[in-house]
């Protein structure tokens, strides 16, 4: 790992208050109103955090159309020492997205921060389509972030909810993709003479290709067929019939613990549901 990589802050251009119809669900968006959601937000602000710990520059990237140029300004304003933007229509899917993301990201990256999820479609599967592009770590749903080994900058220690009000800390390795939650950190102030310098920033744009998306095989979701069973002989009782579709009285597999490898676990699932009748 070099020992100047970059932290980056990807965010998304995304409006904040859209118009829907009422009548045909059609959303109408407006730059107006468009800009950064509360996670992407505390994203730049862990960011510029960690730069200011490591002595590190701080890059803004963005995908999106031209008017996310105002969105990578107002990152430059608040600190940010760089600002890129990949043109990318605003409707792609999220693996291009990462993909145009990974190839405007400026290198050697040591740490990328993202929003846990975004305000359209809060899927976030962003960060981990980008880790995979870029063949890091990946931390999701943090609330703290703090760098483990002082100014060395090779890993950090974060912590994120769990049910029940519990919590989880874990090591993160570095490089690494994080995406941290909306209420982690709050954005700082951008004084007035860097956001009128900010305003006059060039923002480098990269042009982006389109990846070919074949239409999905299934659009809803994934029920298994009925298992079919035969029909009980019509000479016994209503009683009788009943015990035998349910297999009351019949033998039953005892239940089993096993703890396998993630190949030999998924062997296991495919050979179970294949003695169920739910595969061919």
């Amino acid at each position: 790992m070099s020992e100047r990589g970059a932290i980056v802050a990807c965010l998304k251009w995304v409006d904040d208050h859209p118009d829907v119809d009422a009548l045909t669900g059609a959303v109408h968006t407006d730059w107006r109103t468009s800009g950064a959601s509360a996670a992407d937000a505390a994203a730049l602000e862990w960011a510029l955090r960690l730069g200011e710990r490591w002595h590190r520059p701080v890059v803004a990237v963005t995908a999106g159309p031209v008017g996310a140029d105002a969105l990578v300004r107002d990152a430059l304003a608040v600190g940010a020492t760089a600002g890129v933007r990949a043109d990318l229509d605003p409707g792609a899917a999220s693996d291009e997205v990462a993909a145009a993301l990974a190839a405007v990201l400026p290198r050697p990256v040591d740490l990328v921060l993202c929003g846990v999820w975004s305000l359209d479609r809060g899927s976030g599967s962003v960060p981990a389509f980008l880790a995979a592009e870029l063949d890091a770590v990946q931390a999701l749903g943090l609330v703290t972030l703090e760098p483990e080994d002082g100014q060395r900058a090779t890993s950090l220690l974060g912590e994120r909810r769990l049910d029940g009000g519990r919590r989880e800390r874990v090591r993160i390795r570095l490089p690494a993709v994080c995406s941290v939650e909306g209420a982690s950190a709050r954005l700082r102030r951008a004084t007035f003479d860097a956001v009128v310098a900010g305003r006059g920033a060039t923002v480098a744009v990269a042009p982006v290709g389109r990846r070919r998306h074949d239409p999905p095989v299934r659009t809803g979701p994934f029920r298994p067929r009925a298992k079919e069973l035969p029909a009980p002989s019509s000479a016994l009782s209503a009683r009788e019939r009943i015990l035998e579709l349910t297999a009351s009285l019949g033998d039953r597999e005892p239940p089993q613990t096993l703890v396998l490898d993630p190949p030999a676990a998924a062997d296991e699932l495919l050979a179970r549901l294949r003695s169920w009748g739910y595969l061919p």
